[in-house]
């Protein structure tokens, strides 16, 4: 197994990548912390994995709650011996399908202000422990727009700040033993639920005949004519946090099936 004898933070574990990505960490090995806003959705996840053999703890926290993370922090290394793995997928409140030139300050700037506060208290919490410990891997995910992404609004400027940030955070403690790095994926079928696409574009009301055909779109944007499954998002995710993937750090995979987006 992969992550056999690790110990992974996942952040937002509750939402739909989150929760696939940590039920692929407990197949492989891993004793996932499940860690988010709301306490239903992380016990539905964490009550899946104990039924398939699996190790899950559950805490409520607010990813931008800089003691409640740091403290948790502490406690799964008191509690398990290490952070080996953590991972931010936390939402950051993005709007979409908007003109730039049409959109509030507001809604331009919460993905980067959120995306970033989030990932860089998570990153830091767990960067604390690894250093000390000589080891770890700390996960970022983003959509790749901050390669240029019409009516993204703030998606591709909050990307283009936590790609920085990724490789920025590599460089510094990459000589203690610890990687960072990310993934880039966007349009993941099992996450396109009609009320999610509705929270980033609030005009964007399908129903399951429009949903399929949005997802059709998608796959014809991409080099290979489909779009990634959330399985394979999880598995290349639980590579990366892997020793086999020990040469990789500071840097994006790109798991998008091609040129969509970024």
């Amino acid at each position: 197994m992969l992550l056999e004898n690790k110990n992974a933070i996942i952040y937002g574990a509750g939402g739909s990548l989150g929760g696939g990505i940590a039920k692929t960490f407990a197949e492989e090995g891993a004793t996932v912390f499940l860690a988010g806003r709301t306490r239903d959705s992380l016990e539905r996840v964490a009550k899946e994995i104990t039924e398939a053999g699996g190790r899950a703890e559950v805490a409520v926290l607010d990813a931008l709650d800089e003691q409640a993370v740091d403290e948790h922090a502490r406690a799964v290394v008191a509690q398990a011996g290490s952070i080996d793995v953590s991972f931010n997928l936390v939402t950051r409140g993005d709007v979409q399908g908007i003109p730039l030139v049409e959109m509030t300050v507001a809604d331009l700037l919460r993905p980067v202000t959120t995306g970033l506060t989030a990932n860089f208290v998570t990153a830091r919490a767990a960067a604390r422990q690894m250093i000390q410990q000589g080891s770890g891997v700390i996960l970022a995910l983003d959509s790749g727009s901050a390669h240029a992404s019409p009516m993204m609004g703030g998606t591709g400027p909050a990307d283009g700040a936590l790609d920085s940030f990724v490789r920025n955070l590599a460089m510094e403690i990459g000589p203690q033993g610890v990687r960072v790095l990310g993934i880039y994926t966007a349009g993941v079928p099992e996450s396109l639920a009609p009320e999610k696409l509705a929270a980033v574009n609030s005009e964007m009301v399908l129903d399951e005949a429009a949903l399929q055909g949005l997802i059709a779109q998608l796959d014809s944007m991409r080099m290979t004519r489909r779009s990634p499954t959330l399985p394979q998002v999880a598995a290349t995710a639980a590579f990366l946090a892997s020793d086999h993937a020990a040469a990789i750090t500071g840097t994006f995979v790109n798991v998008t099936s091609g040129t969509f987006p970024g």
